[in-house]
């Protein structure tokens, strides 16, 4: 079976200098494997197919048959790594919480532990009959969140 770990070695040494970075790999039993890129800007066509022969040419095709699948992180797929949650501070984002939570917010800030998010969000407001909209900033670890996509609206 091919190692991923060294397929993210030689494309990571491929990719440096570039904005591009490897988000993930897949391999199955069957030798299917999937190759994941992002990049700070954006992630050609082109780029995929160097990557790709790149990586093709560091394995004998004799010794082991595979096949290979390079690809950019979609919009809308979930974040997997920090540098893709650091290239979307400022943004909108949807974040599914463990405990079923959907969330809407802003990214502030990512580091190692989490995100701080800020969102509104409808509060008891004291002397105040009804909920008031209140603007939060919440800090969550990356324990306590199922997955962080990029929100687009298209209104």
């Amino acid at each position: 079976m091919i190692d991923c770990k060294k397929i993210i070695e030689i494309a990571e040494n491929h990719l440096q200098g570039s904005d591009m970075f490897v988000v993930g790999c897949t391999c199955t039993p069957a030798n299917e494997v999937e190759l994941t890129l992002d990049s700070d800007t954006s992630v050609a066509i082109d780029a995929c197919v160097a990557l790709s022969r790149t990586v093709e040419e560091a394995f004998d095709r004799d010794e082991e048959d595979f096949s290979l699948t390079v690809a950019s992180a979609g919009i809308g797929s979930e974040l997997r790594c920090l540098r893709q949650y650091r290239k979307l501070i400022g943004k909108s984002v949807e974040v599914l919480l463990s405990d079923g939570v959907k969330v809407l917010a802003v990214l502030d800030e990512a580091d190692e532990e989490g995100i701080t998010l800020s969102y509104e969000e409808k509060q008891a407001v004291e002397g105040r009959k009804r909920k008031q909209t209140v603007r939060v900033t919440r800090r969550y670890g990356f324990d306590g969140i199922k997955y962080t996509k990029e929100w687009l609206d298209f209104k």
